[in-house]
């Protein structure tokens, strides 16, 4: 089982590598359609703020690590999360191949659904589905911890972005009435330059909020096998070399991350960013709308707010879902005809179709892990 232990922690790494070049892709796509930074710059800028937002707290990972699954219904053990892992990589892969933003978050919550359920021979109690509380971002299981999110963060940084660009507009309009000594700060030139500057900002903000939500995902998982595993004595007598391996007691008595996944988690996630995701990076800085800096943003700041008081209340929410859903808001507060809604379907699609199609490869994987006797 020791070997299943340590499949699991390489395949969270491989996922978190993968969610470097697709989710990432996504934080950084404004900034690099706005030619603000050439794309080596913006994966640099990401890189950073990604690992300083990954050592941010640790409310998301605790929620993947014990929020999501009844472990009085079905057992978590490695084989049911290397499954889990499998079928988020399998969704993740086809949908960067066609260029479409899904989540990789909801890839990793569904592929996790779908081994438990089928770890449980079809028993959906192995889900937490809902469990309500006060205030209601404390209630716990998929309904409150997902599923609301998934509709609402999107929403959220819908119309967050059209509010803030309808005032940046509304400033600049009032400014070039005013006439007087500042008047030519609202000429297109200087609204430019200052947006150029502004969206650095906006675009390390975007990173930070990118690696406190999206980053812990990766951190929860590696953490909640290496605590299920020690506490079944599967890691008693580990090599001296992979002391590293056993869980703190922080970790094990309070649900704690270890630094030490932390910091994998992070960097590796930096790896991925600087491998690619051009393809997504064209969709959404490109297919949609056409950005402007003032654009790009105002994009980024909703998107990365929206995602940061999430992540603040353990929210495992879609960094895709709320960038794609800021662009969005842009563009109709642009003009509603300049975004090309056709793009838009289809990524709302691959929204829609995550959860299941992740889920679905994972419990095939299950089923087959069964017949081999690996279950």
């Amino acid at each position: 089982m020791l070997d299943f232990v340590l499949a699991v922690v390489a395949m969270a790494l491989v996922f978190q590598y993968i969610n470097g070049f697709h989710d990432t892709a996504n934080s950084i796509a404004t900034v690099v359609a706005t030619k603000v930074l050439t794309p080596l710059q913006a994966v640099g800028l990401a890189a950073v703020t990604n690992l300083v937002g990954a050592l941010w707290g640790t409310a998301v990972a605790k929620t993947i690590a014990s929020g999501l699954l009844d472990t009085h219904v079905v057992t978590v053990t490695a084989p049911l999360l290397l499954c889990a892992l499998i079928g988020a990589v399998v969704w993740n892969l086809i949908t960067w191949a066609m260029g479409l933003p899904s989540s990789s978050s909801h890839g990793l919550i569904g592929g996790l659904c779908g081994a438990a359920v089928a770890s449980a021979h079809g028993n959906w109690s192995a889900i937490l589905w809902s469990q309500p509380a006060h205030p209601w971002f404390k209630g716990t299981g998929l309904y409150w911890k997902v599923i609301l999110p998934m509709v609402t963060s999107p929403i959220a940084g819908f119309v967050g972005a059209f509010v803030i660009l309808g005032l940046l507009y509304a400033i600049i309009v009032a400014i070039s009435r005013a006439g007087g000594p500042f008047s030519h700060l609202a000429r297109p030139r200087w609204v430019t330059a200052f947006f150029n500057k502004a969206q650095l900002a906006s675009a390390g903000f975007m990173g930070f909020a990118h690696g406190s939500n999206d980053a812990q995902k990766t951190m929860g998982i590696i953490a909640l096998a290496l605590v299920s595993a020690a506490k079944a004595g599967q890691l008693d007598g580990l090599p001296h070399w992979l002391g590293f391996l056993h869980p703190s007691a922080a970790a094990l008595d309070h649900d704690e991350i270890d630094l030490w996944i932390k910091l994998s988690g992070a960097a590796v996630m930096a790896a991925g960013t600087a491998a690619g995701g051009w393809k997504i990076i064209k969709t959404m800085g490109h297919k949609m709308v056409k950005l402007q800096p003032i654009d790009g943003f105002a994009a980024e700041t909703a998107a990365a707010t929206v995602i940061t008081v999430a992540s603040a209340w353990g929210l495992p929410v879609s960094t895709t879902h709320n960038i794609s859903g800021a662009i969005m808001g842009v563009g109709t507060a642009k003009n509603p005809r300049a975004v090309k809604w056709g793009v838009v379907e289809r990524i709302i699609w691959a929204w829609i179709l995550t959860l299941p199609a992740a889920g679905g490869v994972a419990w095939l994987l299950v089923r087959v892990f069964e017949k081999l006797g690996w279950s």
